[in-house]
């Protein structure tokens, strides 16, 4: 059995909560404890404005869910899109057999148009994919070619004026980086 504890209000909160309390459960001490647990989970304080909090969560929620449907619409034109596009040249979109027609085959000497058509659809979906798997390779090798530049990048403070970056590299090897990105 559960012993209870008894805590002054004034006249009227008591009341307003007695009103509450109806409306939300059966007893006071089940009231009390949705109204703390709901704070503490929410991590809100009784004291803060309440719209304002509520608004800050809504908006960094809405930031982020911003963030993550950019992430997926960039797997799907880098990733989904041409592997999809392939597929549906190869199993959907391929030249039919007509009826009373040979078995089409890759080596044949016939010109049909619509397989002509299909090989070239392939054969530009296998283009975009290879285009795209050499764009993912040179953009991981720019950027830890950038990492190792940055990682040679120093803070230096001087006693007089602000304080200035300078770059620990030979003039050698930056002109050589210098080059080699203007090729690119």
């Amino acid at each position: 059995m559960e012993k209870f504890y008894t805590i002054r209000f004034r006249r009227n909160t008591a009341q307003r909560f007695k009103r509450f309390s109806k409306k939300v459960s059966s007893s006071y001490s089940e009231s009390l404890e949705m109204i703390i647990d709901f704070f503490e989970w929410h991590g809100f304080l009784p004291s803060e404005k309440f719209e304002k909090s509520v608004g800050k969560e809504i908006l960094k929620n809405r930031k982020r869910t911003e963030a993550a449907i950019a992430i997926i619409r960039q797997i799907e034109k880098s990733q989904t899109l041409p592997t999809t596009t392939m597929l549906e040249l190869l199993f959907e979109h391929s030249p039919q057999k007509k009826p009373e027609q040979a078995p089409l085959l890759i080596g044949s000497q016939e010109n049909d148009v619509e397989r002509d058509v299909f090989f070239k659809k392939v054969e530009q979906a296998l283009a975009m994919e290879r285009e795209n798997t050499n764009l993912h390779r040179d953009l991981k090798q720019t950027k830890k070619e950038f990492a190792l530049l940055l990682d040679k990048v120093q803070l230096v403070k001087s006693g007089f004026g602000k304080p200035r970056l300078q770059l620990d590299m030979s003039p050698d090897v930056f002109e050589n980086l210098k080059q080699r990105l203007k090729k690119e």
